[in-house]
């Protein structure tokens, strides 16, 4: 499993039906319902932005989808079984979201109110009509001010189909998606058997959300465990850690984004690329971010990496089976300045991330609250920003079916002002999914950044180290992606 543009993804044609959500009970609730409960400081800013730009008449909008496969002819009652269940077994996605005295409320309906409309939507018989298609339902068929928050549709042909979810973030975050297809395709197949599909539990997301604010609402800007994001912002202020490599974008302005992904290791590759980590005292999510960090100094950028890095918050058991919005972003600063050989950059990576993990406490939403204000009150982030994500797929909930199942994930964002990585490791190898902003400047930089990473972690693997200079320069012409990358994820479903 990986994350990859929807456009990037085949499709066989076939005919396309959906399922629409709605619930019985919905013109029931008034506005005083006492059903409702917070929003998760996360979700309140989200919503808040929707309304801003809404008001403004400046969409921002974002959708995270999964897509899976069903061998065999599909059963389409069952499959509306298993995906209506799905939905009433997780509270998250049953509530609408509105403004309520000022904060903004979750209101959950009740799940035996719930039910499923089927739609036929049209047959399709070319498949790049058909992706077009997806791409532009899932743009305008998710809006964050107006439940239900996702859709749930198949293509169906007479021997297979794809099933496709696409959620608004405020429901879920990347980590989500492999339990959506897991409990789907479990629920599905269980049906198809006479069977009932045991999963294991699934606390709310509102609970892990109520418990956030009871803990962190009260706090101020004096707080000691703001003590970390403060040392980190230093005598400058800055709350964002800049991205440090010219992306030709304007003071204030958002653009249109590039959506684009590749492999960086084959299989083997990742395998010896792991080894060679462990081998000095390192995981390999460390070693790609080492390599990030030199990659961006050749290019320019400073010997002392900052960053921003998303951390689940999930925790090693309580919300590993829940849907929900289960992610902090903490600051995290390392050494990988010139002369520093891959162990010694490995060292600080580790010594970085264990500093970082040791401040999980305040949310980020909270923390820019407090330390950043004027910032907050914006509509994004004030300039590109250095992110860095990496998920090993293969311990997902459900990987030991992912080859039957080939699920795939899929992210977009209507507009950015700065560049954004996620990195996966699957059976097949690792992976980078960028979104960045589309100017001939950073074309050419993250097309020059990617070549040069994708040479750096292929010569630790092929050599124990950073073997070789990789240095960047803004006059390289774009990389150009060979139908060998796009096959690569073809071949994937």
């Amino acid at each position: 499993m990986r994350q990859f543009p929807l456009e990037m993804h085949h499709v066989a044609p076939g005919r396309v039906v959906e399922w629409r959500l709605r619930s019985t009970a919905a013109e029931a609730h008034g506005p005083d319902d006492p059903a409702s409960r917070k929003a998760s400081f996360n979700q309140d800013k989200h919503f808040t932005v929707a309304e801003e730009s809404r008001a403004a008449d400046d969409p921002v909008a974002s959708w995270v989808a999964v897509t899976f496969e069903v061998t065999g002819p599909l059963d389409e009652r069952a499959l509306a079984q298993s995906l209506l269940s799905f939905v009433q077994r997780h509270e998250v996605l049953r509530c609408a979201f509105r403004r309520l005295a000022g904060e903004v409320a979750c209101e959950p309906f009740a799940p035996d109110s719930l039910t499923l409309d089927p739609e036929h939507v049209g047959t399709f018989e070319d498949a790049g009509v058909l992706s077009d298609f997806l791409v532009e339902r899932f743009k305008r068929s998710i809006d964050t001010l107006s439940w239900p928050l996702f859709i749930m549709g198949a293509v169906v042909r007479e021997d297979s189909a794809t099933v496709y979810l696409a959620f608004d973030h405020i429901v879920c975050d990347g980590m989500s998606m492999p339990i959506v297809a897991r409990e789907v395709l479990t629920a599905y197949e269980g049906l198809c058997r006479g069977e009932e599909a045991e999963l294991p539990p699934a606390p709310s997301y509102l609970d892990f959300a109520e418990e956030q604010r009871r803990r962190y609402l009260s706090i101020d800007a004096s707080d000691g465990r703001l003590d970390y994001w403060k040392a980190f912002m230093g005598p400058s202020g800055e709350f964002f850690p800049r991205f440090p490599l010219d992306l030709g974008v304007e003071p204030g302005r958002m653009y249109p984004i590039v959506n684009e992904a590749s492999m960086l290791l084959d299989a083997g590759e990742a395998e010896v690329f792991e080894k060679t980590c462990l081998a000095v005292g390192g995981k390999p999510f460390m070693g790609v971010l080492g390599s990030v960090a030199v990659c961006l100094r050749e290019a320019g950028g400073p010997g002392v990496y900052r960053g921003f890095m998303p951390v689940s918050e999930r925790g090693r058991s309580t919300w590993t089976n829940s849907v929900g919005w289960f992610v902090n972003t903490l600051p995290i600063e390392f050494d990988a300045s010139p002369g520093r050989d891959f162990a010694q950059v490995m060292a600080s990576v580790r010594a970085g991330f264990s500093e970082m993990m040791t401040h999980l406490d305040v949310p980020f939403v909270r923390a820019w609250e407090l330390l950043a204000p004027e910032e907050f009150a914006a509509r994004s982030w004030p300039y590109p920003v250095n992110f860095f994500s990496y998920i090993d797929m293969r311990k997902c909930p459900g990987a030991e079916r992912h080859d039957d199942w080939r699920p795939t994930t899929h992210v977009w964002s209507a507009r950015a002002n700065g560049a954004c990585s996620w990195f996966q490791r699957d059976t097949e190898g690792l992976h980078m999914n960028s979104i960045y902003v589309d100017t001939p400047a950073a074309r050419r930089t993250m097309g020059d950044f990617q070549e040069a990473l994708r040479r750096t972690v292929q010569d630790v693997a092929r050599s124990g180290g950073f073997r070789r200079p990789v240095a960047l320069t803004p006059q390289r012409r774009p990389v150009r992606r060979t139908p060998l990358d796009v096959a690569a994820f073809a071949r994937r479903g």
